[in-house]
């Protein structure tokens, strides 16, 4: 069974989790789900296959999905085949290169080569819902162990560090627009770009996107709601992504990092925790987003209800049109 949708106290001037404000973004935004969602981080030994995942995804309404690890869906024509049998778009998928070193960087570009070979073997029936390229940093071992707030002093990028990881941020995104795809990127938890003062200062000195992630920011001191919009024009895609922040709080203050933070339930089922997503969402219809809402629930690799994960993403997708028109 999902979890049972927590009602959190009103706060002045802002509807309860699951109020009665509704938005106007369909239309305008297709919803995707994700393999992390259920548990599947590498393309290899996943508990249950592609078809399957992609035929309860399309069976509880989503439009599309994330193509988890690259691989995992299958490639070129047996991507496309499969997305087109369950009728679900490709939304985009992550991808890590080194950025903060030179010659890291230089080998993983043959990551990311892989990957939009296989965003661009994908049909695309409206160009807003182009698979969008997701890069990211890999963990950064210190703030994988501490991640979010309270933030280690000196964790980080160096300042002198940000100019060339920023400029070879910029050529990713310029390697992707060669092929027709235009990227994002994703601040994320456990990274050398974590908060959204990292993000801003990327944002500052590139022109890539950014993929609006609202359980992230949260958990690293943000707010969702205003950097929703404060991004507003540089926002290419959404993680909509809700986060427990005494959960959160509760595994740092035992030592845990953020597999642990995972493990425990940190990312819980949407409406569950403390993102007020209509707020979040009343901000980019404001604003004028346009494009893919993929909903995040980042699940353990093992040891899941693989039963309730499914419940769980059935009831985040019906959840959503609760607070989404």
């Amino acid at each position: 069974m999902p979890v049972p949708r927590r009602r959190r106290p009103a706060r002045p001037g802002v509807p309860p989790h699951g109020g009665d404000r509704t938005v106007q973004l369909t239309g305008r935004t297709r919803v995707a789900g994700a393999p992390v969602n259920h548990g599947i981080y590498q393309p290899d030994e996943p508990e249950f296959g592609a078809e399957d995942l992609l035929a309860s995804l399309a069976r509880d309404g989503y439009d599309g999905i994330d193509s988890g690890p690259i691989g995992y869906l299958g490639t070129g024509e047996t991507l496309a085949r499969r997305l087109s049998a369950a009728g679900l778009g490709l939304a985009g998928g992550w991808v890590d290169l080194r950025y903060d070193d030179p010659g890291g960087f230089a080998a993983d570009l043959a990551g990311l080569d892989a990957a939009l070979d296989a965003f661009t073997a994908v049909p695309v029936d409206d160009p807003r819902f182009a698979p969008r390229p997701t890069l990211a940093c890999p963990g950064d071992p210190a703030r994988m162990a501490r991640p979010g707030v309270p933030r280690d002093p000196g964790s980080g990028l160096p300042a002198d560090a940000w100019p060339g990881f920023a400029a070879r941020v910029q050529r990713a995104a310029d390697r992707c627009r060669e092929r027709g795809l235009e990227p994002v990127f994703h601040y994320h938890l456990g990274t050398v770009v974590e908060s959204e003062a990292e993000a801003d200062r990327l944002l500052d000195l590139t022109d890539i996107a950014v993929c609006l992630d609202t359980g992230h920011l949260l958990l690293a001191g943000g707010d969702p709601v205003s950097a929703a919009r404060r991004w507003a024009g540089r926002i290419g895609q959404v993680h909509l992504k809700d986060a427990d922040l005494a959960i959160h709080e509760r595994v740092r203050a035992a030592g845990g990092g953020l597999t642990d933070v995972v493990a425990a339930g940190g990312f819980c089922p949407l409406g569950a925790g403390d993102v007020d997503f209509p707020a979040v969402l009343a901000a980019l219809d404001e604003t004028g987003y346009t494009g893919w809402l993929v909903i995040e629930q980042d699940a353990p690799a093992r040891g899941r209800d693989l039963d309730r994960t499914r419940a769980d993403q059935a009831a985040n997708r019906r959840w959503l049109d609760g607070v989404r028109r």
